[in-house]
């Protein structure tokens, strides 16, 4: 399956959800075409059923034809085979299209996600990227499920509406006018459900992310104290969600029991006046039997088109939020004409803070303020989202070269970065080309004592987000992933701030020979760091205000050593003035 070309209409435009089930549609129209034949075929022989056991009853019971009610008798049943037949086929394509739509769904939103990258998490809350894969999928799914039967149903009371027009005008007439006058009766509830559907997958969104962040904060909100207030604001959230609910669901259940209640009234008056034509003789004993018969079948087709109307219209809403997210571009997009890419062993540059990092060096950046460096380390790999043509490699500006090549050359690796869940092997070679690479690393991030205590080593199964791991345990075996793809610039943002001094030292002192020959930028304020790089860049304000070795820095730059020692201007006691005598 190709994926969804972000030009689309469907993707173009969030506002027109029809468009977006409109293209799902065409993707699957083979299975939905096959689907809506074999349902039709299953409508159609129920709706033939009535006639032939009218006809059983005049020709054969009431004329007394054994062999007429043989023929018929074995038309009834090969009508039966040919029904279960296709209603097993209809079913097993219904099943299809379900699948087929959901998993569709799912594929997009992630391939799509992959080309957000950086992005995604920046424009749309975890919640509703959740909720897609939840609850939406689920509603797309549904409409592609009942179209078959939709298919069906039409044709099927067309059917029914031919042959009585032919045994009966006024039968006919009231089957013609009296469905449409069913439709529109329910129309009104449809517009309120379509409105109370749309602000409680709003709200179930807005639920899932704080349900979400909760969860990926845990350990912070103990350690702060902070659970209960973020427990009462997750309750106060859920009962607006299940207030939402209610009020959804008082309208289904008005929509559900006119799907009852109408089509009950409607056989009702078919049969009344069936029964009166019966008794003034207008038609016959078996021809009223078949009156009730297709009346009865008749609710089939009339509950069929309200589902498919309530199916649609929650399809809609989950179309709307898909191809929300679908609709949102990358921060940066491929130049159409990509510059020629620089040399390995390049120089990075960025002018807007003056940061000149050599090739081949390890260079630490340090700010009073952990986020203006996490801010550079950002824009350095083409991360952030105000990148410009500022950060340049070899001269060659970044947004010049096409994404897949600075991502291949230049790795950045935060403080946020996780794990997936699956094998640690495969999550720390990420690339599948490590080699002996990842025994390496894991020794220059200190992290070989982790795989020992782990029963399966490089076999073990990671949990979501690496939350089996503690806070230094997870930060070293993410180091250990950043340093086994081996890129030839590597920028890691504050790569030991959560390992104790002993660890740090041991991995500031290896990481030199780790990176020897490539770049390499560390954000960091820890003076075993420090020490252990080849240049430090103090940055101010945005700005590179000193650069120089650790030793030469602390020596020369007042504000550089207040960061690094963490020194504050003496306190002095105020002296008391001699009071006069």
């Amino acid at each position: 399956m190709h994926q969804l070309p972000h030009d689309h209409p469907g993707i173009a435009d969030h506002r027109s959800p029809g468009r977006f089930l409109w293209w799902l549609a065409r993707q699957q129209w083979r299975t939905l075409t096959m689907g809506m034949l074999f349902g039709i075929i299953w409508m159609c022989t129920q709706a033939a059923m009535p006639a032939v056991i009218g006809l059983a009853i005049d020709r054969g019971v009431a004329a007394r034809d054994r062999d007429a009610l043989l023929q018929l008798a074995a038309l009834m049943l090969a009508i039966g085979l040919v029904q279960s037949i296709s209603g097993i086929m209809r079913h097993r394509f219904a099943v299809t299209n379900w699948l087929i739509a959901a998993y569709r769904t799912v594929q997009l939103v992630g391939r799509h996600a992959v080309h957000l990258g950086g992005t995604l998490p920046r424009k749309v809350s975890t919640g509703e990227v959740v909720a897609i894969g939840t609850s939406d999928l689920s509603h797309l799914g549904q409409v592609m499920d009942v179209s078959a039967r939709f298919a069906g149903a039409v044709v099927s009371f067309v059917v029914v509406a031919v042959i009585l027009l032919q045994t009966s005008v006024t039968l006919g007439l009231v089957v013609l006018l009296g469905v449409p006058l069913l439709m529109l009766l329910i129309g009104p509830v449809l517009a309120p459900l379509q409105r109370r559907s749309t602000q409680q997958r709003e709200l179930m969104g807005s639920l899932s992310n704080t349900a979400s962040d909760i969860v990926s904060g845990l350990r912070v909100l103990r350690g702060i104290g902070g659970e209960q207030v973020f427990h009462a604001r997750y309750v106060r959230q859920s009962q607006e969600t299940r207030r939402a609910g209610v009020g959804v669901a008082r309208v289904q259940s008005v929509l559900d029991a006119l799907q009852v209640f109408l089509p009950g009234v409607f056989v009702v008056i078919v049969v009344w006046i069936g029964a009166r034509y019966a008794v003034e003789g207008r038609i016959s004993p078996g021809e009223l039997v078949a009156f009730y018969g297709y009346s009865a079948f008749l609710m089939i087709p009339l509950r069929t088109a309200t589902e498919y109307a309530n199916k649609l219209i929650r399809g809609r809403v989950s179309a709307r939020r898909v191809a929300r997210v679908l609709s949102l571009t990358p921060d940066h997009t491929d130049p159409a004409d990509p510059a020629t890419p620089p040399p390995p062993g390049s120089d990075l540059h960025d002018a807007r803070s003056g940061l000149h990092v050599r090739a081949g060096t390890l260079v630490a950046v340090v700010s009073e303020h952990p986020d203006e460096s996490a801010a550079l380390a950002d824009r350095l790999g083409m991360c952030a989202a105000d990148v410009d043509r500022d950060v340049t490699l070899g001269g060659v500006a970044l947004p010049d070269l096409s994404r897949a090549h600075v991502r291949e050359r230049i790795v950045v690796s935060d403080t946020a970065s996780v794990f997936f869940s699956g094998r640690l092997g495969d999550r720390l070679d990420v690339t599948g080309t490590g080699g002996d690479r990842v025994a390496r690393a894991l020794d220059t991030a200190s992290a070989a004592d982790i795989l020992d205590a782990l029963p399966d080593g490089l076999d073990t199964t990671v949990a979501e987000r690496g939350r089996s791991f503690s806070g230094g345990q997870r930060q070293r075996l993410v180091l250990a992933r950043a340093l086994t793809s081996d890129p030839e610039v590597l920028v890691l943002v504050e790569p030991t701030s959560a390992v104790d001094a002993h660890t740090e030292a041991r991995i500031a002192a290896r990481l030199h020979a780790q990176r020897a020959g490539r770049t390499t930028v560390v954000t960091s304020s820890s003076p075993l760091m420090l020490d252990a790089v080849d240049e430090v860049a103090f940055l101010r304000d945005g700005v590179i205000v000193a650069t120089g070795t650790h030793a030469e820095l602390l020596e020369t730059c007042p504000d550089y050593r207040a960061v690094v020692t963490r020194e504050t201007e003496p306190v002095t006691a105020p002296v008391a003035e001699e009071l006069p005598a």
